[in-house]
């Protein structure tokens, strides 16, 4: 794809970004697609499809980042939300987490190749990460894109978040059932649901929910569990 096409692409959805901003997004992509020949990051590979799949499925959620929150990217993957997030709000603080160290040397090379300044990589289990004084109840925002049931999530999101804070948890389509088996784990954890806000992809009829949990109290000190454990025994 021509710069000139991709900058087109990205207008379709209103998304307002400087220079800087397209040339970084432009680069990404690129770098997303070069990358993925060697190794298994998305399997959406048509530069179209990763514009609105990827880039601004990810920027749904940048109007809950305020400049300068503290934000942590939980099973980042191959960066969404968080490098999206971090083009478009430059001046958040973004930590991206992941389990998996390859996946973080191609990240890696995606802050350096966009000069991305406040972000890093953590490599970590978020269970771990959890239960680790550097990440414990630090963070404004947690976000997490596709990574788990709710009721599993919550238990690797709300020990990250400070009281006050925010969950924010990118699901799909259906998502009702989903909300009303995860409350008492929300709860024990030291959230509430504080809404969800439901919408559909630009120019698809793609559905999309943002579960936004509040942190109200602090989250007992036995959350998360061990590696593993909050997946094959989900709380509640």
């Amino acid at each position: 794809m021509e710069k000139q096409e991709f900058i087109e692409e990205m207008a379709k959805y209103d998304l307002e970004l400087n220079v800087e901003q397209t040339e970084q997004f432009f680069k990404y992509m690129d770098l997303l697609l070069e990358w993925n020949e060697k190794m298994n990051l998305t399997a959406i590979t048509e530069p179209k499809e990763v514009i609105l799949k990827h880039f601004v499925d990810s920027l749904t959620i940048s109007k809950y980042i305020h400049e300068n929150s503290k934000v942590i990217d939980v099973g980042t993957g191959a960066g969404f939300p968080g490098i999206p997030l971090k083009i478009a709000k430059p001046l958040a603080d973004i930590t991206l987490l992941d389990s998996l160290n390859k996946r973080l040397n191609f990240l890696n090379e995606v802050i350096n190749q966009l000069s991305l300044k406040k972000i890093r990589t953590e490599h970590y289990r978020v269970e771990e990460a959890g239960q680790n004084k550097q990440f414990r109840e630090m963070f404004d925002i947690a976000t997490s894109r596709a990574v788990a049931n709710l009721r599993v999530l919550s238990e690797y999101m709300l020990p990250l978040v400070k009281v006050g804070g925010k969950c924010i948890a990118m699901k799909g389509s259906e998502i009702e059932q989903e909300l009303e088996e995860s409350e008492k784990a929300i709860g024990i954890l030291g959230g509430k649901i504080e809404r969800v806000e439901k919408l559909v992809l630009p120019g698809t009829d793609m559905n999309r929910n943002i579960v936004i949990i509040e942190k109200i109290k602090t989250t007992p000190q036995k959350y998360p569990r061990k590696p593993g454990t909050p997946s094959k025994e989900p709380i509640g």
